[in-house]
């Protein structure tokens, strides 16, 4: 065979490998046997091998490839690879459609496009006419991994593209695992003795992640693409979805156009029954739903990280069934004892679940629970696990009325019922003495690095100290005796306590523990205190005084602070043993730092902001120094006091409370332009 005969004969080769895969992945149809297909590829890959100069990017012996790479190289998106927010109800949908048209402050026609959201990782391709020349993750939705050679493995993803397209394509999709490979790759590491995978998801995302393509190319993984970003301007997002099948992608089937709100419902009710979505070869977890109008859709624009024109319409919480072994009490921070189901283990929604809070009383009451009921456990928006039905039926007799103690778990005091709270009636009750240690020495607090809650509950059960103030006073020797502490470990932990004594007066408010305070209100309140002290530096004696000046009406003109919060204030400086406290802080040699002027001026003087959702351009933390930095205050909660909320991607309930209370809602960009960034 000449050169020019073997090029020729790989050119076949590879069009006759490409138009299989495109009819088996594109058009669900086989052209030839996989035995027939295999011979074809072992031809094309000797060939190759014999004359490499003939080897294309867009080869399908190109799809494994390479030695395993050390790292891999970051590529910038050509335009943000943005996600979606979620709705859980038809009113959610319903608001959401008619947030669009208050934006574009119009009327428009109810045409949708809906699609099944599929459980897998986003990634986007790109094209130069008609190769397949780049693949990458999201990343921060700016600038991704280029996982190109990985991409490359996966049979769905055309090496080189179908009929007329454009010369530069950049296009987005889902790489997925099905569940017949994930319970195959499961067996495997059953039978290693390795650790069992949670859900398909995880094995997607990691095998699109190894820096061997091999491993990749082990695991068996299918590819959606549903997005045109660069490359085809069309009228509708249905369309592309037409020209994405006839340029060789495989599109789902199972997409829809509706031409109304309930056509949305059907859909969504369609496709949320167990019983279809188990039939799925692939894991689903709600529908995407598309304003069909391409030119309506960039009209809308991206809220955030979200395109206000799509909304990702989540399926019910999963549910499954269990046994409630045992039912448990942990006292929190506060002394309130909060009863925590034990469960026998069961997997919802790929994550393996055995305990789940019940709240208060109440709950256990309203739902009628006993020990060693069989109930049905969900999690909530597919995160936080309850328990929301009891089968009574099925009882046998054998089952046990839970009770609250009387006295605190811990034999340390009385129960006293506050409301539908149980909390410890003794203030020095071991449990909370322990849980007021780990949140005195957390990043918001004295940050001490080094002291995690074992450690602090070998101290205590050591008698090496009794609450926070004992910290301070330990010596590398009282650590050093104790078995497993070496002399370095010791010398570390004393020097990193030594080198946190120093703190901000907001460290130490927060540090402090007092019911109701969070970061934001001990900054707050850290303020107040240093104008009633009428100075810049101060001692802990000066905070004490100063802290048992504050009155209820004075604390209740501090932004975010209301009669509980106040209250709380109020009678934690009017508490002896915190007073003791403080002043034993001060003799272990606990300094607070200089207060920021209390004469700063900028833009934001007098104005009070909350943050909610995620912000692009910076963290929450760079947000809030931008905020005080120019003379604004910034709370944790929203009341008639607050002057703006901020809205990132996916705010929460602090942006709904902002709309009720009619307080004025900006964007992320609206709040560079007030600061000048």
């Amino acid at each position: 065979m000449t050169r020019q005969e073997a090029k020729d004969r790989i050119e076949k080769l590879k069009k006759e490998i490409n138009r299989d895969r495109y009819a088996y992945h594109v058009l669900n149809k086989s052209l030839i046997p996989d035995e027939v297909l295999d011979s074809l590829k072992k031809e094309l890959f000797d060939l190759e091998l014999q004359y490499p100069e003939f080897i294309t990017p867009d080869s399908p012996t190109q799809r494994v490839g390479g030695r395993p790479l050390k790292e891999f190289k970051k590529v910038r998106h050509e335009m943000p690879m943005i996600s979606f927010d979620d709705a859980f109800s038809e009113q959610d949908m319903k608001d959401w459609f008619g947030r669009i048209e208050n934006y574009l402050k119009m009327k428009i026609d109810q045409e949708f496009f809906c699609e099944l959201k599929l459980d897998g990782l986003s990634v986007e391709l790109v094209y130069d006419k008609g190769v397949f020349v780049r693949g990458s993750t999201r990343g921060d939705g700016l600038i991704g991994e280029d996982v190109t050679q990985n991409l490359k493995t996966i049979e769905d993803i055309p090496l080189r593209l179908e009929g007329d397209y454009p010369d530069h394509l950049v296009v987005r999709g889902e790489v997925i695992l099905n569940k017949k490979e994930f319970e195959r790759i499961n067996e495997e590491q059953k039978e290693k003795g390795g650790k069992l995978y949670a859900n398909p998801r995880n094995i997607a995302a990691g095998s699109v992640r190894q820096l061997d393509p091999k491993i990749t190319a082990s695991r068996k993984m299918n590819s959606f693409q549903y997005d045109i970003v660069v490359g085809k301007n069309v009228k509708t997002h249905e369309e592309e979805h037409g020209f994405l099948k006839k340029w060789g992608f495989n599109i789902n089937p199972w997409s829809k156009s509706a031409h109304s709100m309930q056509d949305i419902y059907d859909f969504h009710r369609h496709w949320g029954e167990p019983d279809r979505r188990e039939k799925l070869e692939y894991e689903i977890d709600g529908i995407v739903v598309i304003v069909n109008n391409n030119r309506i859709f960039d009209e809308a624009g991206v809220i955030g990280k979200a395109p206000r024109a799509a909304m990702a319409y989540k399926f019910s919480p999963r549910e499954a069934t269990t046994i409630v072994e045992d039912i448990r009490v942990q006292v929190g921070r506060t002394g309130v004892l909060t009863p925590v189901a034990v469960m026998r283990p069961v997997n919802v929604g790929g994550t393996t679940i055995t305990h789940a809070t019940l709240h208060n009383m109440d709950q256990i009451e309203k739902l009628d629970l006993r020990i060693g009921d069989t109930v049905v456990v969900s999690r909530a928006g597919d995160v936080i696990p309850q328990i929301t039905k009891v089968f009574k039926d099925l009882r046998v007799g054998k089952e046990k009325k839970f009770k609250m103690p009387e006295t605190c778990p811990h034999g340390c005091g009385k129960v006293i019922k506050e409301g539908v709270f149980y909390r410890c009636a003794n203030p020095k009750c071991g449990a909370v003495s322990r849980e007021l240690i780990r949140h005195f020495v957390s990043r918001p607090g004295f940050n001490i690095e080094g002291l995690g809650p074992k450690i602090i509950d070998r101290f205590l059960d050591e008698g090496l100290i009794s609450d926070a103030a004992d910290i301070f006073d330990l010596q590398k020797g009282d650590i050093a005796a104790l078995e497993r502490f070496g002399e370095k470990s010791a010398e570390n932990i004393v020097l990193e306590i030594a080198a946190k004594k120093k703190v901000p007066l907001s460290r130490l408010v927060f540090a402090l523990g007092i019911i109701h305070i969070g970061e934001e209100t001990s900054g707050l309140i850290a303020k107040k205190i240093g104008e009633i002290a009428g100075k810049r530096e101060l001692n802990i004696d000066d905070i004490i005084k100063s802290g048992r000046r504050l009155t209820l009406d004075e604390l209740q003109t501090i932004p975010d602070v209301g009669p509980k919060v106040a209250e709380s204030v109020y009678e934690w400086f009017g508490n002896g043993q915190n007073i003791e406290f403080l002043k034993r802080l001060a003799k272990a040699g606990v300094e607070i730092e200089p207060l920021r002027s209390t004469g700063i001026s900028g833009k934001l003087k007098g104005l009070s902001f909350v943050l909610t959702g995620t912000l692009e351009t910076m963290s929450r933390e760079e947000a809030k120094k931008k905020i005080r930095g120019q003379g604004g205050d910034v709370s944790e909660s929203v009341n008639k006091k607050t002057d703006y909320v901020v809205a990132g991607s996916e705010p929460g309930s602090k942006y709904d409370k902002a709309k009720s209370l009619g307080v004025r809602i900006i964007s992320e960009k609206d709040f560079l332009e007030l600061i000048g960034a």
